[in-house]
């Protein structure tokens, strides 16, 4: 197992090299003319870059002085996304390379392109043929005087690198903006987003509870205790009836992170506010973060339901809990329930849908997907989850999958905004 793990690691070390070889070869050596300070410093960022990405994985996964997790993070994580949109900026630009050069050539060659031909020097060494006196005299002309040789100017470019240069610059630019506003869009805080789902078991007296669905707020290295205030501070806003927090609250232990969680004791709702794990509470400890929220006033749903006046709610763990023998139980947490009632189930992740089904649920809360975090990764969270997110059905039991609160890795959403969504629910009975 360990070799094969190994063998795959350097797999992906070659896959991820080579990459970052092609996006250097396109942007810093083919724009630039030899070696000199613009190739030297590109080559430097090319070399940084994934050294201090991979550092930050390898940090927070081998639980490093968390010092030393959030020097790396900010540099290394950032990186990873700069690094994915450089690609496939670069691969973009391959598309229209062609154009460019066939409209660079009507514009005009460039000097360098077509050298001009030097003059063509007299036999007699001379500029030209130039003969003077009487019949059977042949003289040479006098020379004329040299003029001064020109001041040696700088080489001009050549139209290819002219070409480079500008795909280079274009395809760096739209990295760099892209990058930057999706992680404005993180760091400013989720947006609120309102769903209405309808329940048929649900009574009349209940139409209308506002459930807030947050998760994935991922405090870590990157994202601390300011962040979390703002969590708070957008769900209270929403004067929510109950609150969820469906798992991956954190990504490392409460040692370094119980004071960035700290403000998640001010949440406040009418009914309270409920946790269920995720798996990355599996990666920091999750029976120290189960204690941690219940000391900062939220419920855990381990395996468990509680009745509330107008439906059950209940929680399992996540699937990743299995590692540690503590994965979901659905028995345990919905038999025996009184199936008249609506029942609200909390389970981090969507592929759990299957099993809520069979066990009669009417309404399953999820996260995890992140709705794919950064284009095009909503590809792989399709091809990885039923639903990546916003509201589906499947047989009787509806599935609600919010886009996240916070981000794992690079602090940067693409094309899949941060959210926390208020589900209202609504009674279909006469």
């Amino acid at each position: 197992m360990v070799i094969v793990f190994a063998l795959v690691a350097l797999a992906v070390l070659a896959v991820v090299a080579g990459l970052h070889w092609y996006v250097w070869r396109r942007l810093v050596r083919d724009s630039t003319r030899g070696p000199g300070p613009a190739r030297r410093a590109g080559t430097a960022v090319f070399v940084a870059g994934p050294v201090l990405m991979t550092g930050a994985l390898v940090a927070e996964r081998a639980g490093a002085p968390f010092w030393l997790q959030r020097t790396l993070a900010w540099p290394g994580f950032l990186w990873m996304a700069l690094a994915l949109y450089l690609l496939l900026a670069v691969l973009a630009t391959e598309a229209v390379r062609p154009l460019v050069n066939r409209l660079s050539r009507r514009i005009g060659p460039s000097p360098l392109d077509h050298p001009s031909p030097a003059p063509a020097a007299s036999p007699l060494g001379g500029p030209g043929p130039g003969i003077q006196g009487a019949p059977g005299a042949v003289t040479a002309a006098p020379a004329p005087a040299q003029a001064p040789a020109p001041a040696p100017r700088a080489q001009e470019p050549t139209r290819r690198l002219v070409v480079s240069r500008l795909l280079a610059g274009a395809a760096t630019t739209a990295a760099v903006a892209t990058v930057g506003h999706g992680t404005y869009g993180v760091l400013k805080g989720p947006r609120v987003k309102r769903v209405t789902v309808p329940l048929a078991k649900l009574p009349r007296a209940a139409h209308g509870f506002r459930i807030a669905v947050v998760s994935d707020i991922h405090l870590g290295p990157v994202l601390g205790r300011g962040f979390a205030q703002r969590v708070v501070d957008t769900v209270n806003a929403t004067r929510p009836d109950l609150i969820a927090v469906v798992g991956d609250l954190v990504d490392g232990s409460v040692k370094d992170l119980g004071p960035a969680a700290a403000p998640l004791a001010r949440l406040s709702a009418r009914h309270g506010a409920y946790f269920v794990t995720g798996n990355h509470e599996y990666f920091s400890g999750a029976e120290q973060w189960v204690e941690e929220v219940r000391d900062l006033g939220l419920h855990p749903l381990q395996n468990a339901r509680t009745e509330l006046p107008y439906f059950d709610l209940a929680g399992v763990n996540d699937v990743q809990g299995e590692s540690e023998g503590q994965g979901p139980d659905f028995a345990r947490a919905l038999d025996d329930r009184d199936p008249a009632r609506a029942c609200v189930l909390l389970a981090h992740q969507p592929v759990q849908i299957h099993e809520a089904v069979r066990h009669g649920v009417d309404l399953q809360l999820s996260g995890h997907t992140h709705g794919g975090q950064l284009w095009p990764g909503s590809l792989l969270a399709a091809a990885a989850n039923p639903t990546v997110a916003g509201l589906d059905r499947y047989g009787d039991t509806q599935l609600y999958v919010s886009r996240g609160a916070g981000a794992w890795g690079p602090p940067t959403r693409v094309g899949a905004p941060s959210d926390v969504t208020v589900i209202e629910l609504a009674a279909t009975r006469a």
